[in-house]
């Protein structure tokens, strides 16, 4: 009789539980939600940030405000959102340089990519372009290397982001070249500095160095995708170029501290591959080089888990050590 009470007591807590949980989604949200990013206004998560905020505030019936804090590469925002109530109110826009290599850049990294977090969806992916100033005589990737062999240690690169700095670390290993590389805090400053010739190579992602590709203040070589991008269709890859099997594709996904109810998270990531999906913003990304695309937070999870294998075997192999 004691078993079949408690038995009941179980049956009937797990009700209540699912219960609670779908009541807490279906009344979510009640207050505003935050986006953080690790960027500065007018970076490539800000901008994402900013264009999806309105809309998906549109569908929660909740304002949705973007809160910036740049620094460390992404370190401070992801950390502040690693320390954030379990509630569904305060989200992390981030790259895979704050969700998987920082693992290997940082020796005490202070938050932990998988178990501090809850993946929601993909929000979007684009490849890097490596490109050089007019005044760097190289037009393809074959002249480059050749004048990198010619003059070791004499061409600098920049690098604003952690994903950057890896491929582009990647590329010279495979490339068996010296090019020095100088940091930046940041894609927009990195490229002001490749723009004004501060640097002669970049290494960045398409969407904001689109812009000076098309003026001509800077010549793109190669694309990091597997396959020509339709953005960018005379830009060759990297594996046209010579570096076989050279695929490179950096995505940002949102992510919610651990803890949060799943009912939550799985309204959080329908709501925002909705606006994702709305045909006028995936136009007018698409345009500027990347790609918005939506997943199931277990895809999302998939995809960082595969990701922290593969990048933290090329960092070891490349003797990247953690700081």
């Amino acid at each position: 009789m004691k078993t079949a009470s408690k038995v009941l007591g179980l049956f009937l807590a797990s009700v209540l539980a699912l219960a609670s949980g779908a009541s807490c989604a279906q009344g979510f949200p009640t207050k505003p939600i935050r986006f953080v990013t690790g960027n500065q206004a007018g970076g490539g998560t800000d901008i994402l940030a900013r264009s999806i905020g309105p809309r998906l505030a549109d569908r929660l019936g909740q304002p949705v405000l973007v809160d910036n804090r740049p620094g460390a590469d992404g370190v401070i925002a992801t950390e502040y959102v690693a320390k954030a109530a379990s509630d569904g109110y305060t989200l992390l826009l981030g790259a895979d340089g704050q969700m998987v290599l920082n693992l290997g850049l940082y020796a005490k990294l202070p938050y932990d990519p998988l178990k501090d977090f809850t993946p929601v969806t993909r929000i979007s992916f684009t490849p890097l372009v490596i490109a050089v100033h007019p005044s760097v005589p190289a037009a393809s990737v074959a002249e480059l290397i050749a004048l990198a062999k010619a003059k070791p240690g004499e061409l600098f690169y920049a690098s604003g982001a952690p994903s950057f700095h890896v491929t582009m670390e990647l590329f010279k290993k495979l490339a068996g070249v010296n090019i020095v590389h100088v940091r930046y805090k940041g894609a927009a400053p990195a490229q002001t500095a490749a723009v004004a010739g501060e640097v002669g190579v970049i290494m960045s992602s398409l969407g904001p160095l689109r812009p000076h590709l098309q003026s001509g203040k800077l010549r793109g070589l190669a694309v990091t995708s597997p396959v020509r991008y339709a953005a960018i269709p005379d830009i060759p890859t990297m594996s046209e170029s010579g570096l076989a099997d050279f695929d490179v594709v950096p995505w940002i996904g949102l992510f919610a501290p651990a803890g949060t109810p799943r009912e939550i998270v799985e309204k959080l990531s329908s709501e925002v591959v909705a606006v994702l999906n709305l045909k006028e913003l995936k136009e007018r990304f698409a345009a500027g080089g990347v790609t918005l695309a939506g997943t199931t937070p277990a895809e999302l999870g998939a995809l960082q888990h595969a990701d922290i294998a593969r990048w933290m075997k090329v960092m070891k192999d490349l003797n990247m050590r953690a700081q």
